[in-house]
């Protein structure tokens, strides 16, 4: 399994894992720190991980609750999704 992270100050990350299948990126669970949920900061490193995918031109399974919900409320990243 892989993960992007972002850097939040202090030694902590906010992450989003994944792994490849099938050529597609498969996102699989996103943690930001408890002290720091409700901030906006998991909104800020799924801007940045849909970014950086859909510069590359990948495919994206998002079976991530939270990065599902997240496609879903910015319709710029529906192109992104299979499945």
């Amino acid at each position: 399994m892989s993960r992007f992270e972002m850097p939040l100050g202090g030694g902590l990350l906010a992450v989003a894992y994944y792994k490849i299948e099938d050529g597609r990126v498969v996102l699989l669970h996103t943690e930001v720190p408890q002290e720091l949920s409700g901030q906006g900061y998991g909104s800020r490193l799924a801007h940045g991980v849909f970014e950086a995918l859909r510069s590359r031109g990948k495919r994206v399974i998002a079976k991530c609750p939270f990065m599902s919900f997240y496609a879903s409320r910015h319709s710029e990243y529906g192109a992104l999704l299979d499945g």
